[in-house]
């Protein structure tokens, strides 16, 4: 496939025609009048101001100088309400669930005009190609969407790091702003897998994007030794300060993966500069984003935890255009800058009454304007899910040493939804033969590789998850080419995967072979083409069938696909074995005897 990038903005700007336009010698196309403007650079409210728009570019800021507004095809009174520049989420994940053009529905009313989105769904299941395919659905769009290469740390040998000839031609394209978030312990670990990456990154002029959850002191240091130029995994204001200080860009989190914006949010008394704090969702589940809103929800939420409205107003705009290098296009109301504009009713309320960008009004009064473009994927997108033959309840057998009676086992340990450990605990071959058993919270989970070396497949043990019967599957599961399934049943647990096969991607959940919920995802197998509300009413029934299950996790679809995540630790799974994520470790299921350490009695 020919990944052609897209014609750059910059080539509609004609300096010399905004000239005309400033100097009043040239009419607008459009003007704002009567405006207060939100000036980024100085942190003043401006009153009094006019705007004028050429094409999709602002042309002059200022007070009224006479201009003449009788040849201007559309002036737009302000009232004396609010202006600020567009809306910029500097960090997300568009390619997981959402197909593009139904989640720029709902996020372009808010006033959201800029997405920076991670694009390493795509790689790891549709390998260059497919990274191409979804950046093609990112083009001509309304607003402007910008993406990062897959850094690809994953706990999978087959799946870890880009090829650098795919690397390089990404880097080569105006729409990729530099590499995704690469995880410190795999950098640490690996760096002979993903310095190069780094370096590549760095000599082409483009940025790093960190993730430095629970790194500290010396570790966090090696890893901005790098070149990492953000996080957005502080959890408090003292891990964001102490990012700050090493010079990394902090995105504070207020999405569906976490809400970290309240606990940082004390950074603000601390006498600090905080130009280098930025407010980000890190991807938001469909239907919160129905019920809340996009980036105007996280700008709202910042003012109620306390922030000054221009510092965080600041921290979705100006910041995060220098962060990536798009200063001299986005992130102000200023000559020369793209026209991305909101028009608030007041600096407390983040409601947009128009939002404009590129020099078009595209939504009004909460309402969309202007349609996003549909994107047709490649047929290859759609035919992601490659199984050399259907599942049976035997594939899922635990693999173990037949010379031992009693065998001690690695078991993953559910500590949050989200958190694992690992614990040991020994048991008769007998009883290891007869799982899984929900009686005592003890499940299988497999991880069955669909690309790299289909039907490669690891099956495990998992305790808390919470079924008591059935089972649960999903192609979406993070940093891998892997389908991830849980199980209180091997019967289930094959009809559950074989599905998936046949929708060619998706989550069901499965009671006694009866398909009791599914979601498609036929785009990669982690992206479904239904309406917005339809996805997150699919989403919705998943959870509630997993949860009817006995699942206890607030969002059980997520819970299961992180268990194959390099990025929360600490025990994860892939079609390898089960990794330790505190050494990187792949490991069998079963402890060999000399390597046995605080091993629990298990079921007699």
């Amino acid at each position: 496939m020919h990944c052609k990038t897209a014609p750059t903005i910059l080539q509609s700007k004609d300096s010399h025609r905004l000239m005309r336009v400033a100097l009043g010698h040239q009419p607008a196309q459009t003007a704002i009048i009567n405006a207060q403007v939100v000036n980024v650079y100085t942190a003043e409210v401006l009153r009094g101001q006019t705007i004028l728009i050429d094409g999709a570019w602002i042309a002059y800021v200022g007070e009224d100088r006479e201009f003449d507004f009788s040849n201007v095809s559309q002036v737009i009174d302000a009232a004396g309400k609010i202006i600020i520049p567009g809306l910029i989420d500097g960090h997300t994940h568009l390619s997981w669930f959402f197909s593009v053009p139904e989640f720029l529905k709902a996020a372009i009313p808010g006033g959201t005009t800029t997405i920076i989105t991670e694009a390493m769904e795509a790689y790891p299941v549709a390998g260059y190609d497919g990274v191409c395919d979804f950046l093609a659905s990112l083009a001509d769009q309304p607003i402007k969407i910008f993406a990062t290469a897959p850094a690809m740390a994953s706990i999978s040998q087959q799946a870890i790091g880009m090829r650098p000839e795919d690397l390089r031609r990404l880097l080569q394209r105006d729409d990729i702003l530099g590499l995704g978030e690469s995880y410190w312990q795999t950098v640490l670990q690996h760096p002979e897998r993903l310095l190069p990456a780094l370096t590549e990154t760095l000599n082409a002029g483009k940025r790093l994007e960190g993730h430095s959850a629970g790194a500290r002191g010396r570790k966090l240091a090696a890893y901005a030794a790098t070149g990492i130029s953000s996080c957005h995994e502080p959890i408090t204001a003292q891990e964001a300060l102490e990012r700050l200080r090493l010079g990394i860009w902090v995105m504070a989190r207020e999405g569906s993966i976490r809400r970290d914006l309240k606990a940082i949010a004390p950074i603000k008394d601390q006498a600090v500069d905080l130009r280098r704090l930025v407010l980000a969702t890190d991807g938001v589940q469909p239907g919160e984003l129905l019920e809340n809103g996009y980036m105007e929800f996280v700008l709202q939420q910042a003012l109620a935890y306390g922030f000054a409205p221009v510092t965080a107003i600041q921290a979705v705009t100006l910041n995060v255009a220098e962060h990536f290098g798009l200063d001299h296009l986005v992130g102000a109301v200023a000559p020369g800058r793209l026209a991305d504009l909101v028009l608030l009713p007041d600096l407390a309320t983040i409601k947009p009454e128009l939002v404009i960008s590129n020099g078009k009004v595209v939504a009004e009064k909460g309402q969309l304007i202007v349609a996003p473009r549909p994107h047709r994927f490649a047929s290859a997108s759609y035919e992601s899910i490659h199984l050399p033959h259907l599942l049976k309840a035997d594939d899922f057998a635990l693999q173990l040493p037949s010379e031992r009676s009693r065998i001690t086992v690695r078991i993953i340990d559910m500590v949050t939804d989200l958190v694992t450990r690992e614990i040991q605990e020994q048991y008769p071959v007998g009883v290891l033969e007869r799982l899984p058993d929900p009686t005592a919270d003890l499940l299988k989970v497999a991880a069955i590789d669909r690309t790299h070396q289909p039907g490669r497949l690891f099956t495990g043990l998992i305790r808390g998850f919470g079924l008591k019967k059935g089972a649960m599957a999903s192609s979406a599961a993070w940093d891998t080419s892997a389908i991830i399934v849980v199980g209180a049943s091997e019967a289930d647990m094959a009809t559950a995967v074989n599905r998936i096969a046949a929708l060619q991607g998706g989550a069901v959940v499965v009671r006694d072979g009866a398909i009791k919920a599914e979601l498609p995802l036929p785009v990669f197998g982690v992206i479904s083409e239904y309406p917005l509300d339809r996805l997150a009413q699919a989403i919705d029934q998943v959870n509630r069938a997993a949860a009817g299950l006995g699942v206890p996790f607030p969002d059980p679809l997520l819970s299961l696909v992180t268990l194959t995540g390099a990025a929360i630790p600490h025990l994860r799974i892939c079609e390898e074995g089960l990794v330790n994520l505190r050494t990187g470790q792949t490991l069998t299921l079963w402890v060999p005897e000399d390597s046995r350490s605080g091993v629990a009695k298990g079921l007699q």
